[in-house]
């Protein structure tokens, strides 16, 4: 899981350069469409799914080092995985929505892929007797 501790620390990061990227504009009323304009919401959602995500996987990272989980468990290795697939996920799909709506109905593959990740870490902490 030392990868979801590396890869939360690259969300957060894209999280504050894109909030810098976006913020440039905020002061515009009308910048993409408007405050609740689908675009304007969307970018934002993204923004902060980096944010969001990248805690997910840093906890995820934290709780099995502090429980000293097996990394070699298969239920380990499927939430480091899967944790790490639903966060590029979120933001790239909020993004891209944003411009193509219908990619919104994509929004089940991070979705999907979070909690199972979760589930998966939830299971291994209950059969370690936590």
């Amino acid at each position: 899981m030392a990868i979801n501790l590396v890869f939360a620390w690259w969300l957060i990061l894209a999280g504050l350069v894109s909030g810098t990227a976006q913020g440039l504009f905020f002061h515009r009323e009308d910048w993409l469409g408007g405050y609740g304009s689908w675009r304007r919401r969307m970018t934002r959602l993204g923004h902060i799914a980096f944010f969001g995500t990248g805690l997910i996987n840093l906890v995820a990272a934290a709780t099995v080092r502090l429980w000293a989980l097996p990394t070699d468990s298969m239920l380990v290795r499927a939430s480091s995985l899967l944790v790490i697939v639903g966060a590029m996920a979120m933001s790239t799909i909020c993004y891209l929505a944003a411009w193509k709506k219908p990619v919104r109905h994509l929004f089940f593959i991070p979705v999907a892929s979070l909690l199972t990740g979760v589930a998966c870490l939830l299971t291994a902490l209950l059969r370690a007797g936590v």
